[in-house]
C-alpha cells in the first residue's frame, strides 16, 4: 500500500535528519584532520578549512609505526574472522541440523556464556595464556576465535532452523555425507548470515582496545587502536595528528560496511533464496 505523500514527506524529512545527525561526527573528525594548526581552535570554529592540509595525514603516519599496528590489526581480523566463520558455522549446523541426546542442555550451557561478562574471563584468560607461554602474541587475540562465539552460533542456527529439510534429504539420496552436505549445500544458503557475522566481528576487533592493552606488551605488537591510544597519550594536545589518525582508522569498516549492507540485511532478515 502506497503511502499519503505527506506522510512520506515527513519520513523522509525524519530519516534525512537523523542521517545529518549521525553522520556530523564523522564529517568534523575529517574536517578537523585537515585544518592548519591556526584554525583547530578558532572560535567562532570554521565548518571547512581554508586550505585541505594533506600532509597532516602524512605527519601523523610517520609520527609513529602505524604501518606496523595495521598490518597487526589486518592480520588480527582476518584471522579471527576465519576462525569464527568456521568454527560458528560448524557448531551452529550441528545443533540446527542433528539430533542429539543432550542437545538442548549443551544449547542453553552455550547461550548462558553470553552472560559472563568478558572482564570475569580475563584473569583465568591471562593465566591460560602465561602458561602456554602467548602472553605479548598475537596468538592471544587470533586462537579463541577458532572456538566460537555463542552470539554469532545462535545467530547462525537461527538462519539454519528455516532452511526447509528436503535439502539434505536430497544431498543424502544423492550420495552426500554430512560434511559434504554442509559444504556444498548449507554454507552457500548461509552467505548472507556468513556476511553479517564477519561484518560484525571485523568492527569488533578492528576496534578492540581491552584485549591488546592486557595481552600484549611489545609496541611492535601493537594493534591500530592500541597505537591509537599511545599515540594520543603522547600527543595528548595535538588535535590535528589525533583526527589524522582516527580518520585512517574509520574508512576500512566504512568500505567493509558499504559492500556488505546488502547482505547484512539480508542476514538479519534471515531471507532464503
Amino acid at each position: 500500500m502506497k503511502l499519503p505523500l505527506p506522510f512520506r514527506l515527513v519520513v523522509y524529512t525524519l530519516l534525512v535528519f537523523f542521517a545529518l545527525y549521525f553522520l556530523f561526527p564523522f564529517f568534523w573528525v575529517l574536517v578537523s584532520a585537515l585544518k592548519a594548526e591556526s584554525e583547530i581552535f578558532r572560535y567562532p570554529p570554521a565548518f571547512w578549512p581554508s586550505s585541505l592540509q594533506f600532509g597532516n595525514f602524512i605527519k601523523a603516519w610517520q609520527a609513529q609505526p602505524f604501518a606496523t599496528y595495521t598490518l597487526n590489526s589486518v592480520l588480527v581480523t582476518v584471522l579471527t574472522t576465519l576462525g569464527q566463520l568456521i568454527s560458528c558455522s560448524l557448531v551452529a549446523y550441528g545443533f540446527a541440523r542433528f539430533e542429539f541426546k543432550g542437545k538442548g542442555i549443551l544449547f542453553v550451557l552455550l547461550l548462558s556464556t553470553m552472560m559472563i561478562p568478558w572482564d570475569v574471563t580475563m584473569i583465568p584468560l591471562y593465566m591460560e595464556f602465561n602458561l602456554l607461554g602467548w602472553i605479548n602474541s598475537l596468538k592471544t587475540l587470533i586462537v579463541p576465535a577458532f572456538f566460537g562465539s555463542a552470539y554469532f552460533i545462535f545467530l547462525l542456527r537461527q538462519f539454519l532452523l528455516g532452511v526447509p529439510k528436503h535439502l539434505e534429504h536430497a544431498a543424502t539420496i544423492d550420495g552426500a555425507n554430512a560434511f559434504q552436505t554442509y559444504f556444498h549445500i548449507f554454507l552457500p544458503i548461509m552467505k548472507a548470515p556468513l556476511t553479517l557475522v564477519a561484518v560484525l566481528n571485523m568492527m569488533t576487533v578492528w576496534n578492540d582496545y581491552l584485549g591488546p592493552l592486557i595481552f600484549l606488551q611489545d609496541r611492535s605488537k601493537y594493534t591500530l587502536a592500541l597505537g591509537l591510544a599511545a599515540f594520543k597519550g603522547v600527543h595528548e594536545l595535538q588535535i590535528i595528528p589525533i583526527m589524522a589518525i582516527t580518520t585512517l582508522m574509520i574508512i576500512p569498516p566504512v568500505i567493509v560496511f558499504m559492500f556488505a549492507k546488502r547482505s547484512i540485511v539480508e542476514g538479519i532478515s534471515g531471507a532464503i533464496k
